[in-house]
């Protein structure tokens, strides 16, 4: 009889928000997942005075470039209007058919 074997959980859940932060050691990013958990860190390959535009372009690639790797998915990253001087959120969702063709 051929053994099955399961397929690899992911490391985490699909994530949901994307919240970046400004600080004065530097851009940190903090990831909402499906589940209610986050993960979080430094925004690397950022400086520390770049503009908040790079940031949040440097920080939308790494989160679909991750999810890509992990789920196999494309995903959207879409900005929200700063409530605050150095903070942005984002919601992260399915990418639609017309962004599967990249």
């Amino acid at each position: 009889m051929a053994r099955r074997h399961k397929k690899a959980k992911p490391p985490f859940p699909m994530p949901t928000g994307l919240l970046l932060l400004e600080t004065a050691g530097g851009w940190r990013h903090a990831i909402r997942t499906r589940d209610g958990g986050s993960l979080c860190g430094r925004l690397a390959d950022v400086p520390v005075g770049a503009a908040p535009e790079e940031a949040r372009r440097a920080a939308a690639a790494m989160l679909t470039e991750l999810v890509h790797d992990v789920h196999g998915a494309r995903v959207e990253v879409v900005w929200e209007p700063p409530a605050e001087p150095g903070s942005w959120t984002a919601l992260v969702r399915p990418a639609g058919p017309s962004a599967q063709g990249s």
